[in-house]
């Protein structure tokens, strides 16, 4: 096809070619690509045992995905801003022991207790968020050193000790009510994980909010020059983060039965993984929550299958890690559909 150039000249272009296509569409889509990884793994690991496909066995699953998946959430939306959390899993159970301890030894109702805890995630996101708008501080540095502060506090604060679920109000735990839809059983905190999406989803794509969240990760200073406030953003996006990191706490808790400080051990990885697989870039601006859901489940599939194949934990951890891989250099790929 030709175009006019400036001076009236005719410039001749050639059609996109279909890889190019297929750069375009991904760079638009971002949550195609982890949608056919999903697909793929549920049918390979459905050949490789058929327990994988059954209710039971995928009741279970979507079960192990929820907690991951909300603090995927949290974790989605620094990334979209070109930061990360390293301090993800850390606030979540901060979070989670305040919820309990202060319902259990202090004998403060469960509506209170649960309002405190998600407080406490609220303030842990706001000082992330103040250290990196108001002291300028990378956000892996940040959120690295509040790793370790949040555990500290933790540790301190509960003696390194469990509180079993029969001790704790019914509203904390909740989240671990389990309800037959046909042959799967799915717990309220399932459901909670679903509206938590439905409601960030519907904030990114059709808020104001939500679009200056990606400007300012697309490109900050352009977005500053268009008039948006990047520092009021940034830190917006950390004080959700933080309610959502609490959320999950709660979800934890109906999950496990019993809330401990020594949980979520790999929630960090875990949820970077899951955004990443999910199409988000780490260079922010570009991904959307529905893949982050696909990511989460990616992970929690391959991880199960795996399992249910007899393969062998360390090649579970190998799988996961060149899934990453790729997912990165996929996403260093579908970028250049901009240029």
């Amino acid at each position: 096809m030709t175009v006019q150039a400036p001076t009236g000249e005719p410039v001749l272009q050639h059609a996109p070619t279909r890889v190019q296509q297929v750069q375009r569409l991904l760079h638009a889509h971002p949550w195609l690509s982890p949608a056919v990884v999903l697909v793929v793994a549920y049918v390979t690991f459905s050949l490789l045992n058929e327990r994988f496909a059954q209710p039971g066995a995928q009741s279970l699953l979507i079960q192990q995905t929820a907690v991951i998946a909300a603090l995927a959430v949290g974790q989605t939306l620094i990334i979209l801003t070109a930061g990360i959390d390293l301090s993800v899993g850390a606030i979540a159970i901060l979070s989670m022991m305040v919820m309990a301890k202060v319902a259990v030894e202090h004998g403060v109702s469960g509506p209170l207790a649960l309002l405190l805890g998600a407080a406490v995630g609220v303030a842990a996101g706001g000082l992330n968020g103040l250290l990196v708008t108001r002291v300028n501080l990378p956000p892996f540095i940040v959120t690295l050193g509040t790793l370790s502060v949040f555990t500290a506090l933790t540790l301190l604060y509960t003696g390194g000790t469990s509180i079993p679920g029969t001790e704790l109000p019914d509203l904390l735990t909740w989240t671990g009510n389990t309800f037959a839809i046909g042959e799967f059983r799915i717990t309220m905190g399932v459901v909670l994980v679903v509206l938590l999406y439905l409601v960030v989803g519907y904030a990114l794509g059709q808020t104001a909010w939500g679009r200056h969240v990606y400007a300012v990760g697309d490109d900050r200073e352009a977005a500053r020059l268009s008039g948006v406030s990047s520092r009021r953003v940034l830190l917006s996006v950390y004080l959700s983060a933080g309610l959502i990191y609490a959320i999950a706490a709660w979800v934890l808790i109906g999950r496990a039965g019993a809330a401990s400080p020594n949980a979520l051990t790999d929630a960090n990885l875990a949820s970077i993984t899951a955004v990443v697989i999910g199409g988000t870039s780490l260079f922010g601006g570009r991904g959307a929550l529905v893949g982050t859901l696909l990511g989460a489940l990616i992970v929690q599939s391959f991880t199960f299958g795996l399992g249910l194949a007899g393969v062998d934990d360390h090649y579970r951890l190998l799988a996961v890690g060149a899934l990453v891989i790729l997912a990165v250099s996929a996403d260093q790929w579908i970028r250049k559909a901009r240029a």
